[in-house]
């Protein structure tokens, strides 16, 4: 799909729908895991439930580096596409697909070997953190196959394919609910039982994307034989991804430092909450499809020297994100009760934890989803530093800086929670001063005459847009 072409409202809910489904039905296989295991949970606090819930923040913590990198390779091909630069492409193609590879490894061998001591870190309950342990350790061997899949996803987003990912990934989930179902029902292997199932299924949705790199026409099909560490895209991707990457890690470690805060209140708080996140993770991917939304059509706008439609896809993708999160994120409260029966059925104490954090954070979560997108506007247009600076700051660091304050004399959940929408609002206004200045800038690079040596490519935070040279590449055929 050419994301620069066509009426802008069809073409975002055209592209962001498939995004959606995806994150849902990912949030449904992995809800898939907690749910079994609270099937055979016998424990009144749901020590299983706990011991899955208690791994979230830290492998997102171990992962997240790669996956912000997976963004500036998305980010990289979106303006290669948009400028018909099919070297460019193959290019970035053929250094994306080794660095997920490389990285997925040496990240899962930290993730393998370091599961314990970074849990005993945390303060993990003695009674959940031998069965938290074994489930990162058979996780990470899946992180390798976890990484390819969003590196290859990104890129196929990136040029208008939100489909195929879709399909990738309901078919590995649907392997991971019946392995789940066999593992754990059948041959009671309880929490180690849907770790394996889980790897199993990442493997199958890198093994699916990479084979339709490798067999697609376009200019950003794979091959092995090419592969080579380019540069300059090493670099941009770097430029672009790392920020995102950095963001997202420092976002997991003061995650992580609330995770260990919870833990503080006892293995029912810690069940109730790993349940209530689950079920805003549901309101969270949703919005956040929007935030890729507004990345790969800026990107891709940017580099069709297509200036004049930037305004519209600002306005309608904050606007998407503001209806989708308030009905979402009010809509699951009201629904919490039943919801965490799924989860927890019969086990009322670990609900009412969930309740009360659902009671702030599903109802103010449309924030959350407004400075995504305001992130994806922004590195669209190549200030991801600027942007990663600005969420650290109020976001990161508001959070680090309550726990050790505020929350030290106001020590309840309800003290903690109340952070969460605070830093949103504070982080909203910051990124929006910052849109309006890289707005107006790339407006005016965008409109100037295209330059003799102008690339087709983004630079991040520096020049922000180099422009593409009219006529000079061949044009893709549509995907």
């Amino acid at each position: 799909m050419d994301l620069t072409t066509g009426p802008l409202f069809k073409r975002i809910v055209l592209y962001t729908l498939p995004i959606i489904l995806t994150g849902i039905l990912q949030l449904l296989f992995n809800a898939a895991d907690l749910v079994v295991v609270g099937i055979t949970d016998t424990s009144p606090e749901g020590l299983s439930i706990g011991a899955v819930s208690a791994t979230g923040a830290l492998i997102n913590l171990i992962v997240n580096l790669l996956i912000g990198l997976s963004v500036g390779a998305g980010v990289i091909a979106a303006n290669c596409y948009g400028a018909r630069n099919e070297k460019g492409m193959q290019n970035l193609v053929h250094t994306a697909i080794p660095t997920a590879v490389i990285g997925g490894i040496a990240f899962a061998l930290i993730a393998f070997f370091g599961a314990r001591t970074f849990l005993e870190w945390m303060d993990t309950s003695a009674s959940v953190i031998d069965k938290s342990t074994l489930y990162i350790k058979i996780y990470a061997i899946g992180i390798p196959f976890s990484i390819v899949y969003n590196f290859g996803a990104a890129i196929l987003r990136s040029v208008g394919d939100t489909t195929r990912p879709l399909i990738f990934l309901v078919i590995s989930g649907v392997i991971n609910i019946i392995l789940n179902l066999i593992f754990v029902l059948g041959f009671r292997m309880d929490v180690a039982g849907v770790a394996i199932a889980t790897t199993v299924s990442q493997t199958i949705s890198a093994i699916l994307v990479m084979i339709h790199l490798m067999r697609v026409k376009e200019s950003y099909r794979f091959e092995i034989k090419k592969i080579h560490f380019y540069k300059d895209k090493f670099v941009q991707m770097l430029l672009i991804g790392l920020p995102a990457g950095i963001q997202g890690s420092l976002f997991s470690i003061s995650n992580v430092i609330i995770q260990k805060s919870i833990n503080s209140f006892g293995d029912y708080a810690l069940s109730g909450n790993g349940t209530a996140s689950n079920i805003e993770g549901f309101v969270y991917t949703s919005m956040n499809a929007f935030h890729q939304t507004a990345l790969n059509f800026t990107g891709q706008h940017i580099g069709a020297r297509k200036p004049e439609r930037l305004k519209k896809i600002t306005a309608l993708t904050l606007l998407s994100v503001t209806v989708v999160g308030l009905f979402m994120g009010v809509g699951a409260y009201l629904l919490a009760h039943p919801l965490l029966s799924i989860y927890a059925h019969g086990k009322e104490e670990v609900i009412q934890y969930g309740i009360d954090r659902m009671r702030i954070i599903s109802v103010t979560y449309f924030t959350c989803g407004i400075m995504d997108v305001m992130s994806g506007l922004l590195r669209g247009m190549g200030y991801s530093l600027s942007s990663m600076l600005i969420t650290l700051t109020f976001v990161c660091g508001l959070r680090i800086l309550w726990i050790y304050t505020y929350f030290q004399t106001n020590h309840t959940l309800t003290a903690l929670y109340i952070s969460y929408p605070i830093s949103w609002v504070l982080c909203c206004i910051a990124q929006f001063g910052l849109f309006l200045f890289a707005y107006f800038r790339t407006m005016k690079k965008l409109k100037a005459p295209p330059s003799d040596n102008s690339s087709g490519e983004i630079k991040a935070d520096s020049e922000e847009v180099a422009l593409p040279d009219d006529g000079t590449t061949e044009t893709p055929s549509a995907n």
